[in-house]
Parts: structure tokens; C-alpha cells; sequence
């Protein structure tokens, strides 16, 4: 018992330790003071995906199709104005991407920076959404540990992240994948559409092979950082590193039972695909096959007086 209670209090002087050398620009920021905001939306969602499946496993599935346009081209609007601000932001500030440590100061370009980062932590946040929309439409099976994984994890990481460098090296991971989601987002809202658009998007393949791409890339980033010696938490470095080597696993093993092991479950009939949503290894857009499945669905409800709507 005493060596729990000495833990326990070496861990909480090292948290208020760890909290004088924070970022001072966004301690009053939304949900940067404390961790517990984030922590309690992610212990919500974990609750969701546990809860969630019960009550909806004998009702009937919300097809979402509206508000999954919305939503996704939401996301794309989010995601190009991170991007954007991210890009003009280090621009301005002469940002290096060989090195660039964290300018603390209330420089205009580096708050800009710090900002359009804690936009795209929230973002991680938003994204959670994802998951709630496969299980409200019944898609349980979509719910892989890749997929809880990915969303789970960011938003918690990027807390960290936004809490300690908003700035410096940590602009260019960020760069990335916000770039890489205006893509996949794009993808999803037009897929929701149903099969008249699917039949032009022929591409989902390839957004799995540019989120290893940009893994990799990242990890290259990280290392020559260190090689380096670049001015910028070391620690951070390696955490960015062995994170990136979990997703190039688990999104490999992806691509190949999609495309390698299974190749011809990919062909879908003529007019639509397949398509994904929050990551290239789940769902969300709507097939051909599953739209003549709603379409029976709600004849068969509406026979019964009881048909779902939005």
C-alpha cells in the first residue's frame, strides 16, 4: 500500500510539474486546461461503442444519408481551413521543415499556428462522430480496433501536443494529414450521395496507400530531427515515431486483407463502391447494395407504420 501511495503522489507532483513548463498561450483555452474534459468525451465514447450496439440491436437502422453530406463536407471545410492556416501561419513565420523548434511567444504567425493546431486537436474530437454514425446505421462490423484506435488515441495524443509544443515541429504531421483528410472527406460526402456518384470514384484504394505514405513520411520527419539534434522535445520524437510504426502495421494489415487477400470482395456491382469513412479501413457512404437494402427496409416499415426518418 505505501508503495501505491508514493506513486500515486510522485505522479501527481510530477503533473503539476509538468504543467509549469505547459504552453502559457492556451492554458484558458476550450478544454486545454485540464485533461479531464478530454478524457471524459473519450470514457463517453468508449461507453457508446459499448452501449450503443444494445440499443439499437433490435431497432430499425437510420440510413443518414443528409447528414452524412453534411457532415463529411463539414469536415472538409474544417480540415482546408487548418490546412490553410497551418500553410500562411509557418509561411509567414518562416517556419524550417528540417528543424523548427517551439517559439513560445505571442508572436501573431506563432498564435496563428498554435490555433489552427488546437483546431485540428478538436478536431480529432469531432471525428468520434464517425463511430456514431456506423452504429446508429447498424454497421457494428465497421467498428474495427483500427478504426477505435485511430480516433481514440489522436484526440487524447493532441491534447498533449497542443498543451506543451502548439508550435515548432508539431505543424507538419498536422500539415499533413489535414491535407490528407480534406481528400478522404471529400471522398465520403460525395459517396453518401449513393451510386449515380460512387460509379466516378474509383480511388478509395489509393487513399489507404497515402495515409502509409504520409506515416512514413512522418517518421522519416521525426528521425532526421533527431539526427539532427533539432531543438524540440526529444521525447516527443520518439513518441511520434513508435505511434506512426503501430499505424503503418495496422493499416498494411488493412490493405492487405482488402486488397491482396480478398481482391475480388473490392468489386462491386456496376454504379457503386464500397467507400470509408474516419479511415480507409471503415465505411461510411452508402452502396449500391446497401441503398436497395434501405429501400426494402422502408417498404417493409412503412407497411408496419414503422419508418424511421432523419
Amino acid at each position: 500500500m505505501e508503495i501505491v501511495t508514493h506513486f500515486v503522489n510522485d505522479s501527481i507532483e510530477f503533473y503539476k510539474w509538468s504543467l509549469s513548463i505547459a504552453d502559457k498561450r492556451v492554458e484558458k483555452w476550450p478544454l486545454m486546461e485540464s485533461p479531464f474534459p478530454t478524457l471524459a468525451i473519450s470514457i463517453l465514447y468508449l461507453l457508446f461503442l459499448w452501449l450503443g450496439p444494445k440499443y439499437m440491436q433490435h431497432r430499425e437502422p437510420f440510413q443518414l444519408r443528409k447528414t452524412l453530406i453534411v457532415y463529411n463536407f463539414s469536415m472538409v471545410i474544417l480540415n482546408f481551413y487548418i490546412c490553410k492556416e497551418l500553410y500562411l501561419g509557418s509561411k509567414a513565420a518562416g517556419y524550417s521543415y528540417r528543424c523548427q523548434p517551439v517559439n513560445y511567444s505571442d508572436d501573431v504567425n506563432e498564435v496563428r499556428i498554435a490555433a489552427a493546431l488546437w483546431w485540428y486537436y478538436l478536431s480529432k474530437g469531432v471525428e468520434y462522430l464517425d463511430t456514431v454514425f456506423f452504429i446508429l446505421r447498424k454497421k457494428f462490423n465497421q467498428v474495427s480496433f483500427l478504426h477505435v484506435y485511430h480516433h481514440c488515441t489522436m484526440f487524447i495524443l493532441w491534447w498533449i501536443g497542443i498543451k506543451w509544443v502548439a508550435g515548432g515541429q508539431s505543424f507538419f504531421g498536422a500539415h499533413i494529414n489535414a491535407a490528407i483528410h480534406v481528400i478522404m472527406y471529400l471522398y465520403y460526402a460525395l459517396a453518401a450521395f449513393g451510386p449515380k456518384i460512387q460509379k466516378y470514384l474509383w480511388w478509395k484504394k489509393y487513399l489507404t496507400i497515402i495515409q502509409m505514405i504520409q506515416f512514413h513520411v512522418t517518421i522519416g520527419h521525426a528521425a532526421h530531427s533527431l539526427y539532427i539534434d533539432c531543438d524540440f522535445p526529444q521525447w516527443m520524437h520518439w513518441a511520434l515515431i513508435g505511434y506512426a510504426v503501430t499505424f503503418i502495421i495496422l493499416f498494411a494489415n488493412f490493405y492487405y486483407q482488402t486488397y491482396r487477400r480478398h481482391p475480388r470482395q473490392e468489386r462491386a456491382p456496376k454504379g457503386g463502391k464500397a467507400v470509408a469513412n474516419g479511415s480507409s479501413a471503415v465505411t461510411n457512404g452508402i452502396s449500391k447494395a446497401e441503398a436497395k437494402q434501405a429501400a426494402a427496409e422502408n417498404g417493409k416499415t412503412q407497411k408496419k407504420g414503422r419508418s424511421k426518418q432523419e
